[in-house]
């Protein structure tokens, strides 16, 4: 027997339960998700920018860079990581 979610209830008082299910698409692109700007080997961001082949952040994200990093907020990740490394010199 199955029940209409919409019609009254009478063993729980006369109440219904309706489950309201919503998918909302993320106005974010696919890779960029964080929106952060991440430490990537110097080398390898000039590479990435020639052949399009993507980097590997400190922090482990992989993606190919595109946007200005200077409009995003530095990794918390890559920036404890960063400051970890032994300092050269």
């Amino acid at each position: 027997m199955t029940t209409d979610p919409l019609s009254p209830d009478t063993d729980n008082g006369g109440l219904g339960t309706l489950i309201d299910e919503r998918v909302e698409e993320a106005s974010v692109e696919p890779g960029d998700h964080e929106r952060f700007a991440h430490y990537v080997q110097k080398e390898k961001i000039v590479e990435s920018a020639v052949t399009g082949s993507p980097v590997i952040a400190l922090c482990g994200k992989v993606w190919i860079p595109n946007r200005d990093p200077q409009k995003f907020p530095v990794c918390p990740e890559c920036q404890e990581i960063y400051e970890s490394l032994p300092s050269e010199g």
